[in-house]
């Protein structure tokens, strides 16, 4: 059978660039929430020379993730999944960003990993946010009740993310803890999984130019000052990235955060 990679919140940005860097051998599945943006992807990822396929999932629905899976394990055998479906703060409030974004990552990994073979990698895409809060905010008994009791991991992330006082500030604290939860998720699954053979990582991006980069540029602008070249960073630099650590050569690279983010998260230890 072929290789199957999957990438959610593949129709656009840096999961559409990583798709398309992926090797042409592999069939490409693409999800994500819009079927028109998906097919538009499917042909370009065709007009590149891959096979591809579209399939719409809403990864904070474990049934919809489900569907996904079944869906690419009938093409072939799942190798690759990058899971790069994520909300930002300008996109959602506290709950709906930290249930596709921490949920929909447990759901991921959980469900695909019943089909994947020994040799299989599964990436979860991060943000550079999650090094943004104190570790004293970032409970970890709490993250671990997103496996145990779903609606209690939600009201104690949303009641943390309601210390900060506009709206937008809550989202933001919300946003950077489903991404600390998605580093840590990702480091506790690499150490279950290892066990059959499956490697698991995260990649965390900065400030990138895609749709969804933009709309956060202006709150997210201080963080260009420290990064080493005082910019965003494009969707295929980070396609490229992502490409590269969901590569089964890459064999070694497990239970860590790849941190791609132009220098910005320690470049406050050498602003001059």
């Amino acid at each position: 059978m072929s290789d199957v990679c999957v990438v959610t919140g593949g129709g656009s940005g840096m999961g559409l660039s990583a798709a398309l860097q992926m090797p042409k051998d592999k069939i490409i599945i693409v999800s994500g929430r819009t079927i028109s943006m998906l097919e538009k992807a499917v042909e370009q990822l065709k007009e590149g020379g891959h096979e591809a396929y579209a399939c719409t999932c809403d990864t904070s629905d474990r049934e919809s993730v489900k569907k996904l899976v079944e869906f690419a394990a009938s093409k072939g055998t799942v190798r690759n999944v990058i899971n790069a479906a994520g909300m930002s703060p300008n996109m959602a409030k506290p709950e709906p960003l930290l249930r596709v974004n921490a949920l929909g990552t447990v759901y991921i990994n959980q469900e695909f990993s019943k089909v994947m073979p020994r040799g299989s990698v599964i990436v979860d895409i991060s943000s550079n946010s999650a090094y943004a809060l104190p570790k004293i905010l970032l409970n970890k008994k709490t993250f671990a009740l997103a496996e145990t009791d779903e609606a209690k991991f939600i009201a104690k992330c949303i009641k943390t993310s309601n210390l900060s006082k506009t709206d937008y500030q809550k989202s933001g604290f919300a946003y950077a803890l489903s991404k600390s939860f998605v580093v840590w998720y990702a480091q506790k699954c690499a150490f279950e999984y290892g066990q059959k053979g499956i490697r698991v990582c995260s990649l965390s991006p900065g400030l990138i130019a895609t749709d969804m980069g933009k709309l956060e540029e202006k709150e997210g602008a201080s963080m260009l000052e420290y990064a080493a070249e005082k910019r965003m960073g494009t969707p295929d630099e980070l396609g490229f990235a992502i490409a590269t650590v969901a590569d089964e050569r890459n064999g070694y690279l497990a239970g860590v955060d790849v941190l791609v983010d132009g220098g910005s998260t320690n470049g406050k230890s050498f602003r001059k």
